[in-house]
Formats: C-alpha cells, structure tokens, sequence
C-alpha cells in the first residue's frame, strides 16, 4: 500500500467513483444521438469527460492535490493532483482491457490475414505516419513567423501536437524524451491536439460509408473472404476450462502483456497498449495450450471491450479537458485538425486506389495506422463486425514503431 500514500486520498477516491459512473451515464446517452445516421457511439462518453474536465479543471488541477512529503525529513517534495494520479489509474486499466480484448477477438484470423496483406499493411502504416510527419514539418516551417516562442519549444510543441492528432501515446512519451527541456510544451501540445484526434478519425470511419452508399452486408462478406479462420478448440476434442467466463487467461495475457510492455531498449518500447497486443492476439490465435483453453468467452470479450474503452475515453478526456482549459490556443486547435485530417485521408485514398483494399480492411487499417483505439471501437459498430479488428492489429504495431521514430526526427530535425 506504500505505493498509493500520500496519492489517493478518500476525497480523491470518492470523487473519482462519482465523476466515472456520472460521465459514463451521460456519455452513453450522448452518443445515442443520432444525425443523419451519424452518431459519436462510445465517444460521446470522451466529449462528456472533456467538458468535465474543462468545468472542474480547477477542483482537479487544484483543490485536489496531494503533497508527497520525504519520509525522513517531512519536507513536500513533490506534488501529485486528481488528474495525475486516479485518472491515469482509469485510462490504463480501461486500454488495458480494450487492447487486450482486441487481441483476442482478431487473433484467430490475424495471422492468416497479415501474411497474405503484409506488405499493404506495412505500406499504409508507414504512409500514414510519414504523412502526419510532412504535415507537421509544413505547420513548423509556417508557423514559426507567428509564435513567441522559441525554434526549439515551438518544434517539442508541435510534435506533441502531431502525437495528440495521432492519439499515440508512445509517440508522446519519445516526444518528450527527445525534449528533455520543453516537456510541459509538448505535454499542452498533445492535450490540445488529442480532442480532434478522437473525435476526427470517430467521425470519419462513419461518414466515409455514408459518403460511399456502401453496402454493409456486402462489405462484411468482402472482409472474411480476406480472413483465414480455424476453429482451434475442435483438435483435442474437450477443453479444459479454468473458469466458466475465460477471465483466467484474459488476465495472465494482460499480465505478460505489461511485462513485455515495460521492456526498454534503446528509449523504445512496445508500451503497454503493444505488449498487451501482442501477447492475446498470440493466445488468441493458438486458443489453447495443449487441453487447456486459453481463449475467454466471446462475450467476456465484448464486455471487457466495451468497458476498456468507456475506462479509456473517461481517464483521457478528463484530463486533455483540464489541460485543454488551461492552455487552449486556437492556432493550435487548427494544427492538430490538419495533422489529423492529412495522413487519415492520404491513408484511406491510398489504401482504397493504390492497394485496393475493401472499404472495411481500409478503414480497420486507418484506425490501426492512426493508432486511434476509439475509432477501432465505432467501426466495430458501424461495420456490424469485428474482424475489422485484424486490420487494426495489422497496422498499428508498425505505425506504432513509425510514429515514435518520426516524433524523435523532427524534434532533431528542427
């Protein structure tokens, strides 16, 4: 309990149960609404945590701050507020249980799929990326006549402004990591851009179907006639079950998911999200080791799935809206859209005329290659299936390695 002292206090708890049970509620009704057969879905619990966060921005950045005090001395060394500490617990443990899910859900066909598609969904993934680079390269070079900042803290900015239009959490950590002196700039630069990066791609992988009069029942079947898929529990005849929801073997692939996550090498990691990827679409696809059954029930899956996300989208909005209140530019708002907007549509062009995918591989690839897990979350929806999940799995490990490679270039570069 050590680790939680001076950090969680009951003030902070309570307000913690109140504010996600009371987001979640609304953010649910929210996202019924329905324009024109577009809705936000899931995301509209993001939109009711970001105004949460922009209302209560002073109750969570101030009144609810915990001083760490040295044990020895009883001097504060440190500060820790609401937002720092409970809501990152929300945020990790929901994209835990999101990317987790995911990977178990794609892992019977992923493989098949990425061998046959390897080199569109590397392609993409990296001119997805490339993309937002150039974008943002164009938005430093034209921006720089009209900012008081300095060239430096301008660039750790705006690359944190292109990690926030790409939702990409490691992108932002190697942001930082390549800005040692200007990481608050590119701390307000993700959580401004963050906003449209959900909210854009959310809307996109709804309209692009609306816009195109695609046939849904037509495209589901374009999908699975590109998966490969194989009933592994039907080999050794019964399996043995370790517990009647499959939570057992949800967890220890989580688990071993964080583990391989944490591994460094060179400032590089898988993260989290990628370690947590990797190891269920890995038990996903094998489903069981020898008798025993180590793929959770489909609907344990869809469960964990949808609450990951609600977790997710609840931890991050309260906290890009109490940061979005306090440093808000509109010039910057406007950054984040075009490094959003650029490398989405570039993507989804060159996918649909250059690789020729079908709508839905295209679109599960651009949320992949946007590394955007609530996008991945509305397709679902949308498209009335899950294998778009494969695609997703299939792009976002190397848009992962690329954004946090392009992210540490032109910090370098600039």
């Amino acid at each position: 309990m050590e680790l939680f002292d001076g950090i969680l206090t009951i003030k902070s708890v309570t307000f913690l149960m109140f504010s996600v049970l009371g987001i979640a509620a609304l953010g649910y009704i929210l996202g019924r609404v329905t324009i024109k057969g577009i809705s936000l879905g899931t995301a509209g619990v993001f939109l009711v945590a970001l105004l949460f966060g922009c209302i209560f921005h002073e109750e969570l950045t101030g009144q609810l701050v915990t001083n760490i005090t040295d044990k020895t001395t009883g001097d504060i060394v440190d500060k820790v507020s609401f937002v720092d500490s409970a809501l990152k617990i929300v945020d990790n443990i929901g994209l835990i249980l999101f990317v987790t899910a995911v990977g178990f859900i794609a892992g019977p066909n992923f493989f098949g799929n990425f061998k046959k598609n390897f080199k569109s969904y590397v392609v993409l993934a990296v001119i997805i990326i490339f993309s937002g680079g150039l974008a943002c390269a164009g938005c430093i070079a034209v921006g720089r006549s009209f900012t008081d900042l300095d060239s430096s803290e301008f660039t750790a900015l705006m690359t944190g402004i292109l990690s926030g239009a790409l939702t990409s959490t490691p992108g932002f950590s190697a942001a930082k990591d390549a800005a040692p002196d200007y990481q608050s700039a590119v701390s307000v630069g993700y959580g401004i851009a963050y906003i449209f990066g959900v909210l854009g791609v959310v809307l996109f992988v709804q309209i692009i179907p609306k816009i195109l009069g695609a046939d849904m029942s037509k495209e589901r079947q374009l999908l699975r006639a590109a998966d490969t898929k194989s009933d592994k529990k039907s080999a050794p005849g019964k399996l043995i079950e370790m517990d009647d929801f499959g939570i057992m073997p949800f967890a220890l692939a989580a688990v071993i998911g964080i583990f391989i996550g944490s591994i460094k090498f060179k400032n590089f990691s898988l993260s989290t999200t990628g370690g947590c990827l990797l190891v269920s679409l890995i038990f996903g696809h094998f489903g069981r080791i020898g008798k025993i059954n180590i793929m959770p029930k489909n609907t344990t899956l869809k469960v964990f799935r949808e609450l990951g996300l609600m977790f997710f989208l609840i931890g991050a909005g309260v906290s890009g809206g109490a940061k979005f209140a306090e440093y808000f530019k509109a010039v910057y708002f406007i950054y984040g859209i075009i490094m959003t907007l650029v490398p989405m549509i570039i993507g989804f062009l060159f996918a649909k005329y250059v690789l020729k995918l079908s709508l839905l591989n295209n679109l599960g690839s651009i949320t992949g290659g946007m590394t955007s897990t609530p996008a991945l979350g509305t397709l679902i929806s949308t498209a009335g299936t899950e294998d778009v999940a494969s695609a997703y799995a299939a792009t976002y490990p190397v848009a992962l390695i690329s954004v946090v490679l392009v992210s540490q270039f032109l910090i370098m570069l600039f």
